[in-house]
């Protein structure tokens, strides 16, 4: 009689179900990593923003800050953008799960107003004491669960739990100064 080669219906069910569990247990850390690389990406973009703002007013808005994306990635006459162009994008487009957006800052109450007539990089806006930038997962619990928002003072809050409101509310968290 010939002697068999191979493996049993059962042997490759055994393995079949070990690499279902490896696999059920592996999926959802991976996409706690991938939720918090997105995060970390919104920070960064914050942070670019940040430096962007500062050299648009030192060298480009007399003092002023620009508004919108658009306008920081508008290069100075012989200079190069303020921020990266994957940071020029709209709500219809997203970094790493994040929109990144900067507008005027709405609160009234400390808003000096600084209309600079003109700016060094043609920008369609003219340039503002205060700015307000945020950084809104494309879908909370999916792309990242934090919201993050600067302005002026260059402090970086979060709230876990929704957007952050233009200006920054009062007893948000501190994440980064």
């Amino acid at each position: 009689m010939k002697k068999a080669h191979g493996f049993t219906l059962i042997e490759l069910l055994m393995v079949v179900a070990i690499i279902a569990l490896v696999a059920a247990i592996a999926v959802p850390a991976l996409v706690r990593a991938r939720m918090s690389a997105n995060e970390a990406s919104g920070i960064a973009g914050l942070r670019a923003i940040t430096q962007g703002q500062t050299a648009y007013a030192a060298s480009c808005g007399g003092g002023g800050f620009a508004q919108t994306n658009a306008d920081l990635a508008k290069s100075p006459p012989n200079g190069t953008p303020f921020i990266s162009p994957d940071l020029t994008t709209t709500d219809v487009d997203a970094k790493s799960g994040y929109w990144v957006t900067v507008q005027d800052n709405a609160d009234a109450a400390n808003r000096n107003v600084l209309d600079a007539a003109a700016t060094c990089n043609e920008s369609s806006a003219p340039a503002r004491a205060m700015y307000f930038a945020a950084a809104n997962p494309v879908s909370r619990g999916a792309s990242g669960q934090r919201s993050f928002a600067t302005d002026q003072d260059r402090t970086i809050y979060f709230d876990a739990s929704t957007a952050i409101d233009n200006p920054i509310p009062p007893g948000l968290t501190t994440f980064l100064q």
